[in-house]
């Protein structure tokens, strides 16, 4: 009987594969794969979790053909898995797309608005918050002073989150979480993003909120922004570092024992 494949379990009584491991021998994978399923079952595993490397791609055929099913991709990999037992669970990958933009509002009451290129939907281009898509392990403060500076040029300091928005089916079957940050500028100097942007300018803020050629979603999301204090970025002891967490909470409940202020090293840069 060939040899199993080099694998640990998981918590949820699953096999996971060691992809350094794997033999790179489409034929030698399946004889080895075929004998690890039937020993694994035997022991009472659940589910089975293969990573294959793109330059093993040769793989995936045999994995297809011994009842795996695709999970997700990356770069550089595909992840497949297994159900060895009928009604196991196996978590689905990611439901949500992230972005986030920026209320950014000088203490006349000039909105920081921009006009990308291209329209949604056929519809023209309208005036709008600078904002983006996060980056992977980017808090929300930092992609949103991160995006701000990228598309105008304005340096600002993220104050707080006002508001945000849930879309179910925005893309390839995902979901969309937009948040929005109420932002301070540091200074009023544009330098607009040219390749995506083709305008960007401070406006007055009531003028955009009673403007009809605004549409009504970015017209309410900068009213949240005006008329709340909104959460702002702190940390909860005991549960990870802030390298990896952040929590959002009303600035009131921030007492220093319960709930700390957000460490400044590690805070968008002031």
């Amino acid at each position: 009987m060939a040899e199993i494949l080099e694998f640990k379990p998981n918590p949820f009584n699953g096999a996971v594969i060691d992809r350094s491991a794997l033999p790179t021998d489409a034929d030698e994978f399946d004889a080895r794969l075929a004998a690890s399923m039937e020993r694994w079952t035997a022991d009472g595993f659940l589910t089975v979790w293969l990573d294959i490397p793109k330059t093993l791609s040769a793989l995936i055929p045999k994995a297809i053909d011994r009842g795996f099913d695709f999970h997700h991709t990356g770069e550089d990999y595909i992840l497949l898995t297994c159900l060895l037992v009928d009604g196991s669970h196996i978590p689905p990958f990611a439901t949500h797309y992230i972005g986030i933009g920026g209320v950014v509002l000088t203490p006349e009451r000039e909105l920081l608005v921009v006009r990308e290129k291209y329209g949604v939907g056929g519809r023209p281009p309208t005036l709008k918050l600078p904002g983006g898509a996060l980056q992977a392990g980017e808090h929300l403060g930092q992609a949103v002073e991160r995006e701000v500076l990228e598309e105008t040029g304005v340096k600002a300091v993220f104050e707080s989150i006002a508001c945000f928005r849930q879309w179910h089916g925005y893309r390839y079957g995902k979901s969309d979480i937009y948040f929005v940050g109420k932002l301070r500028p540091l200074s009023k100097e544009i330098s607009m993003q040219a390749d995506e942007i083709q305008e960007c300018l401070w406006m007055p803020v009531d003028e955009f909120i009673a403007s009809e050629n605004i549409a009504n979603f970015n017209k309410q999301i900068v009213r949240a922004a005006l008329e709340s204090d909104g959460i702002v970025q702190s940390f909860i002891e005991g549960f990870g570092g802030p390298e990896s967490r952040e929590y959002f909470m009303p600035r009131h409940l921030i007492d220093g024992i319960g709930v700390v202020p957000f460490p400044s090293d590690l805070a968008p840069a002031p």
